[in-house]
C-alpha cells in the first residue's frame, strides 16, 4: 500500500517512475514473511543519518537469515540518485529493502542463493511542528529475542504493531503505549517514547525487545552535547503517569508531542519543542 501520491521505485538495475510490482508468488518473502526494510527522510534538501538507515537494513537482513547483496553505501549511492528525480523542496519517505526470493529443502529457511532488493521513494510531508498524538495502553506486548526477531526492521513483526493501533483507536486514542514481557515500558506502536520529570529527559533502556532507533540515538547525542540531562532507565507506565511531558520519537516524524495518555494530560512541552530545534539545526549541518 502506497501512502505517497508521486513514487519512485528501483528495482532490477534501474529506477522506474511508479509503484512497482517486485515480488512473485512463490518468492520466501511473499508467503512465509522474510521482508526487512529500513526507513529514512529526506526533507529541505536534507537526508540525515542516511547511511545509518541503510547500515541497519542490511543487519536486518542478517538477522532475518537472508544475504543482504548490497553495501551501506551502494545503497545511500543508489537512494541519492532517486532522489535527484524530486524536485529539491520535497519531502520524501526512503525505504530500502530486501526480501527472500528462495528457501532450503524444508522451503521454511530462506536461502543465500538470491535476494530481492528495491528501494521505495515516496514523496510524503513532514508533520507539521505544532501536531501532537495521544496514547493507551494495549493488551499486547512486544515479543522477546527468543519469540520473535526483534532485531531486525522487520514485516513480520508489524502485525502485532497493527493490533495495538487498532485496539488503541477502538478506544478513541492515535496510538499505543506498549509494555515488554516484564510490563515495563517499551515503545508505542510506531516509535520510540520519552518523558520529562523534573527537567531529566528519561527513556525506556534498550533491552533487547525493541529497536532502539537511529533518530532515538541522534536525541539523545544532541541532548547531551546540549548539557540537558538524559538517562535511559527501567519505566513503568505509573512513570507516564507522573510525568511532565512525554514526546515520540521516530524517523517518520523525528519529533510528536503526547497530549494524553489515558487519564493523564500534558502540554506539547518546551523539551519537545527545543528538540526539534536541536534536531533540525544538527541535520542542516549533517545532511
Amino acid at each position: 500500500m502506497a501512502f505517497g501520491k508521486h513514487i519512485k521505485t528501483y528495482f532490477d538495475g534501474r529506477w522506474h517512475d511508479e509503484d512497482v510490482m517486485i515480488m512473485r508468488a512463490a518468492d520466501h518473502g511473499a508467503w512465509l514473511g522474510t521482508t526487512v526494510f529500513d526507513g529514512a527522510r529526506y526533507f529541505e534538501g536534507l537526508a540525515p543519518d542516511l547511511d545509518l538507515h541503510c547500515e541497519r537494513l542490511n543487519h536486518s537482513a542478517s538477522a532475518l537469515m537472508i544475504k543482504p547483496t548490497m553495501s551501506t553505501q551502494e545503497i545511500v549511492n543508489i537512494a541519492r540518485e532517486g532522489l535527484e528525480l524530486f524536485p529539491k523542496n520535497s519531502a520524501v519517505y526512503i525505504r530500502p529493502m530486501y526480501w527472500g526470493i528462495h528457501g532450503d529443502a524444508t522451503a521454511v529457511v530462506p536461502s543465500s542463493r538470491e535476494t530481492g532488493f528495491a528501494i521505495c521513494l515516496e514523496e510524503f510531508p513532514m508533520t507539521s511542528a505544532s501536531a501532537t498524538t495521544t496514547l493507551t495502553r494495549t493488551r499486547f506486548r512486544r515479543p522477546v529475542l527468543e519469540d520473535a526477531v526483534v532485531n531486525a526492521k522487520s514485516g513480520c513483526l508489524y502485525p502485532n504493531n497493527a493490533r495495538m493501533i487498532t485496539e488503541a483507536r477502538s478506544k478513541g486514542f492515535a496510538n499505543a503505549l506498549v509494555a515488554d514481557a516484564m510490563g515495563n515500558v517499551a515503545e508505542t506502536a510506531t516509535a520510540n517514547i520519552f518523558m520529562v520529570r523534573d527537567g531529566e529527559v528519561l527513556t525506556p533502556i534498550a533491552n533487547g525487545t525493541f529497536l532502539a532507533g537511529i533518530t532515538r540515538a541522534r536525541h539523545i547525542s544532541n541532548l547531551k552535547q546540549e548539557g540537558i540531562t538524559v538517562r535511559e532507565t527501567i519505566l513503568t507506565f505509573e512513570d507516564f503517569e507522573q510525568a511532565d511531558e512525554v514526546f515520540m520519537s521516530g524517523n517518520m516524524t523525528k519529533v510528536m508531542p503526547v497530549t494524553s495518555f489515558d487519564d493523564c494530560q500534558y502540554q506539547a512541552g518546551p523539551m519537545a519543542r527545543r528538540i526539534r530545534e536541536i534536531y533540525w539545526d544538527w541535520a542542516a549541518s549533517n545532511g
